[in-house]
Formats: structure tokens, C-alpha cells, sequence
């Protein structure tokens, strides 16, 4: 090897190994997935010097890849397109979980023309590694036509694949820590959220509440008579209730509402952006359709299960989350002890 090549190995060398070291510091101190898949980015611009490239993930409902980083002129056109498990060099990294080294993509029949069509690049030469973890593929990273003319070479698939390898346990981190935050806020019966959440939520409500001035409700939901169900059909019979009530609350709310069971028989809806009117209408709707649904209908004995309704508002019924807990609290037992099957305001 001539001394200016060798020379040239040596630093691209000691890029890697810096390109390692600060990933592996990174990794070590966050699980802040955005944060490491940056870095890699930036990685792999510098120690590879891609003319383009990407980061793919598998949607393992869709059996399909979709662009979770795209980099280069005409990047942005890409990150609304997904690509079949199979088409494609990096469809067919992903389908087989080997990596692909394509000096020239003329010459290659897995190569997908519609891409360079929506980005209006060309590519020449092409390298496209699988995100492996345990035995699964997360995604691709796929780098196009290096910068200095030549193809990549393995000794570029090498590094591109220890860099990948990085990138995999960032995005199994993440997904890991993700599905243990949702264990530590969600009821593990209805899949509801659990109180815990609801009243971190309620106190960043009470602030934006405070700041701008538009008001948040919440509605306290009781089962009328759910010791009966218990009594009457077993334990058994009244979980699946539960359950079939967390399922109806959620089909009758928005997106940006929070529903929650609060415990035993209560639930709770924390309503963002709502005032007492909205909160009422939302209430009166979940009631309506509880009065009207069968319960346990499916190979069971076919249920009627009502319930006693209270709702408060923010920040008229209180400035504080305990507050407004309270206040709807006690219009829910305005009603329990009267009529049942009814919305109560705590504004009267």
C-alpha cells in the first residue's frame, strides 16, 4: 500500500473508532431515541460520506418499510413513501436480513426506479445494511452514491454495519423503555390509563389553564349497582364489564382525551380545551350509550349497566387538581344518592 493510502486508511480509522466512542457514550446516557439516531446521522455523513442516504423501519402491521430519516437533495419527496418487505435493495435487505453491496444498481434487477423518480436523484452505487436485534429486523439503513466518485467497497459495508448495529440498539432501547413507561401508566385490566397519569396530567391542564385561560373539564363516572353484577355472575363476569365499559367510554371521546379508571367501578375522563357545556354534551354521551349497550352479550348472560356521571370544570370549580377531583367527586354522589343514571355539574 502507498504511504498516502495508507495514510488515508489510517484516518479513516481513527474517524470510526471516534464515530464508536461518541455513540457508545451517547447510548450509555440516554434513551432519548431522536437524540442517538441524530448522532448516527451525523456519523455516518462524516465516516462514510454518503451522497444520500437513509433510515428505514419495518411497520410490522403493515409488513411494510417507512422512511424514518431521509438525507440529500430530494430527500423530503421520500419520507412519505413506504416500501413492500421484498421490493427493492433495501426491501430485500429487510426481507432477508442480509446486507446488499450494489457497485452499480443498472446491473441489479432488485433495484426500484420509482424512488429516484420521486426524488429526481440518480443512483449509481448502493449499500444496504439490515437493523438486526434479537433475531428481528427493526429496519435498514441504506447510503447512496459516495461522494468522490468511486463505489462502496466492504470495507465501507463494515463500518456501515457496526454503525447499524448501534442504531438497532438505540431503537430496541427506546421501544423497551416505551412499552415499561406505558406498564407504569396504563391499568393493566382495561388498558385504560391509571390514576398515576391522570394526575400528571391534570397538573400540566391546571397550568395551561392558568396561562392562557381556556378551561379543562373532567367527568367522574360510577357504576350504579356493580356489587350486583359481581354478587349475581362472579368476579370473572364483572371484570369483562369493566373492560367492555373502558372500551365504550373510549369509543365515545376525542383523540386528545384522557380516559381513566380510577379504580374498582370508577372511571374518570379528563377533557382538555373543554368547557361546561362541551363537558356536559361529553358526559351525556357516554351515558347515553352505556344506558343503551348490553354488556357481557357475546356467550354471556346479556347485562344493562348504567351509571352516576359528575363533572367539574376548570378553572371555575377550582384552580388546583385536587379541587376540581373534589368538585366533580361530589356532584357524581349528588347523583348516586338520588336519581343514579344521570350527569350532575358541580355548577349546580
Amino acid at each position: 500500500m502507498e504511504p498516502r493510502d495508507l495514510l488515508a486508511e489510517l484516518e479513516r480509522k481513527v474517524l470510526q473508532l471516534q464515530a464508536f466512542n461518541d455513540i457508545g457514550r451517547t447510548l450509555a446516557g440516554t434513551l432519548d431515541i431522536h437524540e442517538v439516531l441524530a448522532l448516527i446521522m451525523q456519523k455516518v455523513s462524516e465516516v462514510l460520506r454518503p451522497g444520500h442516504w437513509s433510515l428505514l423501519l419495518v411497520d410490522e402491521q403493515k409488513h411494510d418499510l417507512v422512511f424514518e430519516i431521509a438525507v440529500g437533495e430530494g430527500a423530503e419527496r421520500l419520507k412519505a413513501m413506504r416500501l413492500p418487505l421484498g421490493e427493492g435493495v433495501a426491501g430485500s435487505v429487510a426481507a432477508t436480513a442480509e446486507p446488499l453491496l450494489v457497485p452499480d444498481v443498472r446491473a441489479d434487477a432488485r433495484f426500484a426506479a420509482r424512488f429516484d423518480d420521486a426524488s429526481g436523484i440518480v443512483t449509481g452505487s448502493l449499500l444496504a445494511v439490515p437493523l438486526r436485534s434479537k433475531g428481528r429486523v427493526l429496519g435498514v439503513v441504506e447510503l447512496v452514491n459516495p461522494r468522490g466518485g468511486h463505489p462502496f467497497d466492504t470495507a465501507d459495508q463494515r463500518t456501515l454495519e457496526a454503525l447499524a448495529d448501534y442504531a438497532a440498539i438505540a431503537i430496541d432501547n427506546a421501544r423497551a423503555y416505551e412499552r415499561i413507561r406505558e406498564l407504569t401508566l396504563r391499568d393493566e385490566h382495561t388498558g385504560l390509563f391509571n390514576s398515576r397519569h391522570l394526575w400528571r396530567q391534570l397538573e400540566l391542564e391546571v397550568e395551561r389553564t392558568a396561562r392562557t385561560g381556556r378551561p379543562f373539564s373532567l367527568v367522574f363516572v360510577d357504576l350504579d349497582h356493580f356489587k350486583q353484577v359481581n354478587d349475581r355472575f362472579g368476579h370473572q363476569a364483572g371484570s369483562s364489564v369493566l373492560l367492555e365499559v373502558g372500551e365504550l367510554i373510549r369509543s365515545c371521546i376525542r383523540t386528545i382525551d384522557v380516559p381513566v379508571r380510577y379504580g374498582g367501578d370508577e372511571f374518570v375522563v379528563l377533557l382538555p380545551e373543554t368547557d361546561r357545556a362541551r363537558a356536559k354534551e361529553a358526559a351525556e354521551r357516554i351515558r347515553s350509550a352505556m344506558e343503551g349497550a348490553i354488556f357481557l352479550g357475546s356467550g354471556g348472560p346479556g347485562l344493562r349497566v348504567t351509571a352516576s356521571f359528575g363533572l367539574a370544570t376548570c378553572p371555575d370549580d377550582g384552580d388546583t387538581a385536587e379541587k376540581v377531583v373534589q368538585a366533580a367527586d361530589a356532584a357524581m354522589y349528588r347523583v348516586k344518592e338520588s336519581t343514579r343514571n344521570a350527569v350532575a355539574s358541580a355548577g349546580g
